[in-house]
Order: C-alpha cells, then sequence, then structure tokens
C-alpha cells in the first residue's frame, strides 16, 4: 500500500484530506465498520481521553507527542462534525465559522474599535460576554453557575462554580476563612464515623472537605486538578521507589516497614 499516493489522492490541501478520510471511514459500504457503528455518545469518552493526553504532552514538554495528540483530539472533532452532518445538523466548515464568529465577537479589542489591551479586564468582558450569550439562549431563569458542564472532572467544576459565585461577592474574604471551614468539615467527618451516621452521611461530608479544599486552592491561585494531578506524579514516583528498594513482598513487608522506605523515598528528593 503506498500511503503517500493515497494520502495525495484524498484531496489537495490538509482540510480537504482530512474531510476525505472522515467520509470515506464512515461510508455504509466501503467505510470501517466500527467507525461506522459509532455515535456522539460512544465517541465521547475517546474526546475526553484525548484531550487529557493533549494535556500530557505538554506537561511533559514533548512537542512530538504533543503534534501527534493535537491531530487525535482534532479527529474527534472531524468525527463528531461528520455525523451531524450525516443527520442533517452541521457540518466542519460550519462548526469552524461560528468558532471564528465567537472569538471575533469576543475580541472586540482586537477585531472591533474597543482597544483595552489590560488582561484583567479584559478577563472580565470576557465573562460579560459569555454571560450574555448564555442568557440570549436561555429559555428559563438564567443562573451565573450556568453553563459549566456536568463533565468536566469534578475538582475542575468546583473550582469553576466557585468562581462564578465569587464573582456575585459569594466568598470568603481570606483563606483563613477557607482553613477554618476545612477544619470544620474535617471534624463533621470523623463525627460521622464516631456516630455510625452511615455510608450516605460520610459520602457528603467528604463531598464537602474536598469541595472546601478546592475552595482553599482557588484563593491562594492554586489549580486544584493540576495540584492534584502533580501530588499523583508524585506518589507514584515515591511508591515506585518503594518497590525498587524493597528486600521482601510488599505485601508481606508491613506497614512500618513499608513507610521506613516511603520516608527514604522523600529524602531522595523523589
Amino acid at each position: 500500500m503506498n500511503v503517500k499516493q493515497i494520502v495525495a489522492g484524498l484531496g489537495g490541501t490538509p482540510r480537504q484530506r482530512l474531510l476525505t478520510m472522515m467520509a470515506r471511514l464512515r461510508d455504509p459500504e466501503t467505510g470501517c465498520p466500527w467507525d461506522v457503528e459509532q455515535t456522539f455518545e460512544t465517541i465521547a469518552p475517546y474526546t475526553i481521553e484525548e484531550a487529557y493526553e493533549v494535556n500530557d504532552a505538554i506537561e511533559r514538554g514533548n512537542m512530538g507527542d504533543l503534534k501527534e495528540e493535537l491531530g487525535d483530539l482534532l479527529l474527534q472533532v472531524v468525527f463528531h462534525a461528520r455525523m451531524a452532518e450525516e443527520q442533517g445538523d452541521f457540518n466542519f466548515d460550519e462548526v469552524s465559522d461560528a468558532l471564528v464568529k465567537k472569538m471575533v465577537t469576543r475580541h472586540p479589542h482586537v477585531f472591533g474599535d474597543e482597544k483595552e489591551r489590560n488582561s484583567e479586564t479584559q478577563t472580565h468582558a470576557w465573562e460579560t460576554l459569555k454571560a450574555e450569550e448564555r442568557a440570549s439562549k436561555s429559555t428559563g431563569n438564567i443562573s451565573v453557575l450556568d453553563g459549566v458542564a456536568l463533565s468536566l472532572p469534578a475538582l475542575t467544576r468546583a473550582d469553576k462554580l466557585q468562581k462564578r459565585a465569587a464573582r456575585v461577592g459569594f466568598d470568603w474574604a481570606e483563606p483563613e476563612q477557607v482553613i477554618a471551614k476545612i477544619i470544620e468539615e474535617s471534624e463533621e467527618i470523623v463525627e460521622a464515623c464516631e456516630n455510625k451516621e452511615g455510608q450516605e452521611r460520610i459520602h457528603e461530608e467528604v463531598g464537602d472537605l474536598i469541595f472546601a479544599v478546592s475552595n482553599l486552592a482557588r484563593k491562594l491561585g492554586v489549580d486544584p486538578e493540576h495540584a492534584l494531578r502533580d501530588c499523583n506524579k508524585k506518589f507514584t514516583r515515591r511508591f515506585q521507589y518503594i518497590e525498587e528498594h524493597a528486600d521482601a513482598d510488599l505485601e508481606t513487608m508491613g506497614l512500618a516497614a513499608l513507610e521506613e522506605l516511603y520516608i527514604a523515598s522523600k529524602k531522595s528528593g523523589l
């Protein structure tokens, strides 16, 4: 199979080749059976996964991987657009045009007469324009929390909800107040456990604690999702140190010996 020749035959521009490739994959008669069977719902998890893989490549600073992962993410956009086109809703060009129109509208300081280029001012203006867009699409009561996607990672969504609420004044004044709230929520978990109040109550209190910790991260200018990812990486490095330096099966060593190795991993700089 001459890949170069086949690719060239799909179209004269990268855009043409991309869209033709997707149409060929989805062809009911000659396409790929797996691709033909997919729906918006079945593809959605892959879309989320590819976005995370883009982020992973960025965090690793690997531009070769980033190029590849951006392509994989673009495939998700093209896939969804193709399925929408097949059922007569919209196509890739309409997605692209709608994006350009939205970005022009949200950047009057670049494309219009407004020339204020202060970053803080523009962030506020951006959020105001987004709120106006949400209001124009809404048919019921409007909430400042509208538009925060339910499918976001829980920590990211908590951070966004708290930022929205803070814009209208629903916020602690100082980080110390949030720390006091964290202590309060921790004590409520202890109380729920001691009183044997059941898993449902403990579940709720643990959620309250995590939400409060997310709030503290916001007050301190820390992205909670990013902070937890970094913590996961750190724990992985340290636990792998334990695995590498253990002189027996981990299951038989006991907590004290494992903890000693964990402390050693910290001292080693991991």
